[in-house]
This record gives structure tokens, sequence and C-alpha cells, in this order.
């Protein structure tokens, strides 16, 4: 089944009861039983759901994992998964993460003894100088927010069997669509399902899919002990978002091609960062393991006095959080996605105040950049 194909086909297609071609949304808490454990396959909701397990199936398909799961957001996910480790275990990171994966690793799950070291993961050296004693997993963002530097994937996967550990990889920006990393070799793979996957700035979730049946019983348990799943409504409608996956990334990556040419081209413009530019330090790797370059690009301006007005003067690019959707997002990375990092430490990383990062929707290419020329003008 080719890819397209398994984002309409993939995981549980329909309704045997009804004929109905779309999943049925399961409004439900618990379900009625004809003895003592003598249930149909669900007992209660928290444990398991047919329209969350539909998902959870479509998922699993799409990244050709073993076992799916939907959580309330994607830090859920991202919390779940590190709730694998104990307390003294270390996980290194991409240096370059999510702000929020940042603080939930500083200021949350170090409370509980989890130890954690923030690396450039696009030089896999750094990985291997960074290994301790107690370290137990790699976690990579690739394409990284904001900056979207590249990891090797297959490298560093084979760097994680050597020593023991397990990858895990935050697919966020290229989805399945144009990056599958279990097929490279990795262990885990998390989703921000709000973005791409979803599709339209309405729904929250968070996705994680597991290469394992050790991992996948690992991972429920700690799902149904914990709690924090995605309901039915919101599980419809991230599988009405994933059904038309494949032709969004495709127009976000057409326009997103058309905008980097104007960028890079543009005076005002210091530095344009988007993987798909030969120019990009880690292209070559990029190329390799991803089938497209994505819809995200970043771009310094010089100084948070000039980003905050190109912000102000756009009118078809909605100031706003998040990315992905159907409509074009733009934001200031330094004062909002990754607010919570330090300035120093962001000033280390280059997540520099004119910093502007974009996520390219599906409207008119040329609307798009003549409503950028007007606002760098």
């Amino acid at each position: 089944m080719r890819r397209k194909t398994k984002f309409i086909h993939g995981g549980i297609v329909g309704d045997p009861h009804t004929g109905a071609v779309s999943v049925p949304i399961y409004q439900v808490s618990t379900y009625k039983q004809e003895g003592v454990g003598g249930h149909k396959g669900y007992e209660y909701s928290r444990t398991g759901n047919p329209t969350r397990h539909a998902l959870e199936e479509l998922i699993k398909d799409v990244e050709e994992g073993y076992a799916g799961f939907a959580f309330g957001s994607g830090m859920a996910a991202i919390t779940a998964v590190m709730m694998l480790f104990n307390s003294g275990d270390h996980v290194i990171l991409t240096d370059d993460v999510y702000g929020g994966t940042y603080r939930v690793m500083t200021k949350v799950l170090n409370r509980l003894g989890i130890e954690s070291a923030f690396v450039d993961t696009s030089d896999l050296a750094n990985i291997e100088q960074h290994l301790q004693p107690n370290t137990k997993a790699i976690y990579i963002e690739t394409p990284t927010n904001p900056l979207l530097k590249i990891t090797d994937l297959e490298g560093a996967a084979r760097l994680a069997k050597k020593y023991g550990l397990l990858t895990i990889v935050d697919n966020t920006f290229s989805t399945p669509y144009w990056q599958t990393p279990l097929a490279l070799g990795t262990d885990i793979v998390v989703h921000s399902a709000t973005k791409y996957l979803g599709g339209h700035s309405d729904v929250v979730a968070g996705l994680v899919v597991v290469n394992s049946e050790k991992l996948a019983t690992d991972l429920h348990f700690i799902q149904n002990a914990t709690g924090g799943i995605l309901g039915p409504q919101d599980s419809w409608l991230l599988m009405r978002g994933i059904k038309t996956l494949g032709i969004r990334m495709e127009e976000h990556e057409a326009n997103t091609r058309k905008i980097v040419d104007f960028l890079v081209n543009h005076p005002a413009v210091q530095k344009v960062y988007y993987p798909g530019l030969e120019t990009h330090p880690n292209y070559e790797i990029a190329k390799k393991q991803m089938r497209g370059f994505g819809g995200m690009v970043s771009f310094d301006v010089g100084s948070a006095e000039k980003a905050e007005q190109v912000l102000t003067r756009v009118r078809y690019f909605t100031l706003a959080e998040s990315l992905g959707a159907v409509e074009s997002l733009i934001s200031l990375p330094a004062k909002m996605t990754h607010a919570s990092i330090p300035k120093e430490r962001r000033d280390e990383l280059g997540i520099t105040d004119g910093l502007i990062r974009i996520s390219v929707g599906l409207e008119d290419a040329d609307d798009l950049i003549e409503d950028l020329a007007q606002a760098l003008a």
C-alpha cells in the first residue's frame, strides 16, 4: 500500500456494524460486561476506546511501527515516554529542542530524578562524548524547532544500539509522509499531532508509536496508569486530518520552496534556515532520510525591533503559537515557543531576538510572498 493510500485505508476503516465509511465517535466512558471480566475488548475508556483505538492503529500503520498510542497533547505524549525511565536515569536530548520539552525535562522530570543533557545531535560525535554509565536514551528532534537542524537517524540508531540505548524521535515537523524514523532503526516516535497531523488548528493531541511488544506493553501501562488519554471527539478529528496529510504536505512544501527563494534573496533577511537549501549544513543527510523538506522556515532579520515590525505588518500570516495548519502562522521563538528557555541558553543556540519562524500554509504562494515583501519593506 503506497503512502497516500495508507493515510486513508490504514488502521481500522469504517464500522462493520452499520457500514459507515467513517469510524464512529464512541462517546462512552464504560462498557457492559456479560460477566465479570467478560467484555468485548473494552471495559473503561481510559484503558481503551474504539475511536481512540482506530486512531492508534492508523498512526501505527503510517509510522510503520508495532503499536500506537494517543494522548491529550504532545507534551502528555513526551511525558509518558519519559516515564519509561527511572530515577537516576540519564537522557541525551537535541539541544535545539522544543521549549516545552526543555521545560518538562529541566523543571519537572528532573525533580523525579531523571537527568538530561542537551547536545548538538547533528554531530553524532557530540552524543558519544556525553554518554554516561546511566544514559538510557537519545531523544532527537529532526528537523529541530526552530533552527531546522538535521540529525542522521540511521547513524544515531546505530550508535544507540552499540551502547544499548533507546532512540526516541520527535517527528512533528516532517510527519510520516516525509520521514519514517522507525524504518531507519529508531525505537520510538512522538508527535505533537496538534500540528500537521491534525492540520486545521482545531485539535490538541499527542501520538506515540513504538517498535516492539515490550515497549508497547510498558507504554500502555503508563498511559492507563497516568490517564493522559485523547478523547473520542479529538481522536475522530485527528483521523479526519490524517486522511489528507499527503496532499497537504506536498502543497505546504511547494509553497515553502517559493517563499525560501524569496527570503534568500531579500536584503533585509540576514539568514534563512531551511533543510531544503543546498547551503544548509545538514542538507545531504536531510536529502537521504527525508522524502521532502517540509513547510517550516526560520529567518533572521537582525533585531527584535525589526522582527516585531514584521509580525505587526503581515496580513496573511497569523501571529500565533503552533504550526502545521492550513493557514500560515508566524511567531517569534525567543518570546513565544522558546520563552521558557533562559536567554543565555537561547543565545548559545542561535535563537536570536531577531529570529522569525513561519509555518507556511496552503494559501496562494504569491499572496504569501507579497505579504512578506510589504512587511519586510
